[in-house]
């Protein structure tokens, strides 16, 4: 095991998580927000969907709308819209 193996098992046990991480998943969504949006946005986001699994979203699925999300991601676009409403 990596060392990244070894402190996810961690904090997973630590945590009494039941459900196993599927650390690729978190990584790869982490790197598309980071590269598509800003850096700081991949914590946040990584966090994000934690929330939403916990609350019953398929982990898979769910990191695939934020990536997609992330993807097409145009600030300007955002910024103008939320200025107009």
């Amino acid at each position: 095991m990596s060392t990244l193996d070894d402190w996810v098992a961690a904090v997973t046990v630590d945590l009494g998580l039941e459900q196993q991480v599927d650390r690729s998943l978190v990584l790869d969504l982490a790197r598309d927000v980071a590269h598509g949006v800003a850096r700081p946005a991949a914590p946040l986001t990584t966090f994000l969907l934690g929330l939403a699994v916990g609350a019953g979203a398929d982990p898979r699925e769910t990191a695939a709308k934020i990536a997609a999300l992330a993807e097409g991601w145009d600030p300007d676009r955002v910024s103008e819209t939320t200025l107009e409403d």
